[in-house]
């Protein structure tokens, strides 16, 4: 019988049970690294390492744990402020030559979608920081807002009005394949 989170943090912070915070880790760990991808811009690597950095000091944070947010929110909002501070600390690195190599490789069909992919990105590089965060968790992760405030530390609104605006310059960036869509 599988038990739910707050039992598994409950057996972690009172007995020391290092079992159920790896029945946590197991549950968690696909999810969080994939948002982790994304949020590294695609980099495994960095995500991996940012993830293990999310879950050890999860782990040490957890006594602390309140419960006012689901576990996987809370885990979230660590693993997010690991990369933002990451990311302010490093400046992000673009590998033309691979995206270039990739579009030489590509059938004419994969390199339409690669460059819808190709111009989705460098849409979604026209918006703000704060913008392409609540993007990420609310259109790409589906978190709500309520729970991007949450991870991000904003008020609600901010969050919406980010998440509006945001969709807003994406479909203005976006229009022309919007219009080979509908006429293709």
């Amino acid at each position: 019988m599988s038990l739910d989170d707050e039992d598994l943090i409950r057996r972690v912070v009172e007995d020391g049970d290092q079992r159920a915070y790896a029945q946590l880790v197991r549950r968690y760990q696909s999810q969080l690294r994939f948002s982790l991808r994304q949020l590294c811009d695609g980099d495994q690597a960095l995500a991996d390492d940012m993830a293990q950095e999310a879950f050890i000091k999860a782990y040490k944070a957890l006594p602390a744990f309140r419960g006012d947010a689901r576990f996987s929110t809370w885990l979230y909002r660590i693993a997010y402020n690991l990369v933002m501070s990451y990311k302010r600390k490093n400046a992000p690195d673009v590998d033309q030559d691979a995206v270039d190599r990739a579009q030489a490789n590509e059938s004419v069909e994969e390199a339409l979608q690669l460059g819808m992919a190709r111009d989705l990105n460098s849409a979604m590089g026209e918006l703000s920081d704060v913008q392409r965060q609540a993007v990420h968790l609310c259109m790409q992760r589906g978190f709500s807002h309520e729970e991007a405030a949450s991870i991000m530390k904003l008020p609600l609104g901010t969050v919406k009005s980010h998440v509006n605006r945001a969709r807003a310059k994406l479909q203005t960036l976006l229009q022309a394949w919007r219009e080979e869509v509908v006429s293709g």
